[in-house]
């Protein structure tokens, strides 16, 4: 064999040889580094337009499953666990969890946004995916209140609709403060500003009966004053039926 030959399948032998070696030796020292790094902080951030859940109820529950992270060498990190234990949460919509090199965690969440609240024989939020969270004591969310003879079969269809126009309506939002079904199964608004109780009847055509109230409101009461009447039915069609209080007649 060609003695130049002989030499460059040494040198290449060696040369991986050495390539190896230190492959060997960075995945060991890489290895022992990180056995020795140990998790020293847990950064929690929260995007949320309610506030359902803040950063100590996340370490409280992390700590109750024996999954909170500090003190922990990064080998022993279970990210994918806390993710998936997290995601369970009725009130998580999203979750990523990971760790840099220096033994920081992060955990990011996104939380899901009621978009009403139901008060009766279940009290139960509704968020903006039609998804329902239990109620939660000492927070309250600035949400329309959905009272009376509610079932969630009712919310499957026009109601839910409908109370999800008000409650991402700009001025219905600001305006209605609860949304009551009778017995009957017809519905009354219950206003925040003004006596005026609002008879609504079915969610048929809600939309135009709320924008004829709405111009009412805006051509009418700001001059007449929003204590005029007690009560304001939009059951009848193209018109609205006001019932004057007994004050506003002297």
């Amino acid at each position: 064999m060609n003695v130049k030959k002989v030499a460059g399948i040494i040198a290449v032998t060696l040369l991986l040889t050495g390539v190896v070696s230190y492959a060997v030796y960075s995945m060991l020292t890489f290895h022992s580094v990180e056995n020795n790094v140990k998790c020293h902080d847990l950064i929690v951030t929260i995007d949320k337009e309610v506030s359902l859940m803040n950063e100590d109820e996340v370490h409280v529950l992390l700590r109750e499953q024996e999954l909170h992270p500090i003190g922990k060498s990064l080998p022993d990190l279970r990210t994918e666990q806390i993710e998936r234990f997290l995601r369970k949460h009725p009130y998580v919509k999203t979750v990523r969890c990971y760790h840099d090199p220096t033994g920081q965690v992060f955990l990011n969440l996104t939380l899901r946004t009621p978009l009403f609240v139901v008060m009766g024989n279940e009290n139960y939020y509704v968020d903006k995916e039609g998804k329902y969270l239990p109620v939660k004591p000492g927070v309250t969310a600035y949400v329309p209140v959905l009272t009376g003879r509610v079932t969630k079969s009712m919310l499957k269809d026009e109601l839910y609709d409908m109370v999800s126009y008000i409650g991402n309506h700009e001025f219905w939002n600001a305006q209605i403060q609860q949304i009551h079904v009778r017995e009957d199964s017809k519905i009354e608004l219950v206003p925040h500003v003004g006596d005026a109780l609002i008879l609504l009847g079915t969610t048929e055509n809600y939309e135009l009966k709320l924008d004829r109230l709405l111009r009412l409101y805006q051509q009418a009461f700001n001059v007449m004053g929003w204590n005029t009447y007690r009560q304001l039915d939009l059951r009848f069609e193209n018109q609205i039926v006001a019932t004057r209080n007994k004050e506003a007649r002297k």
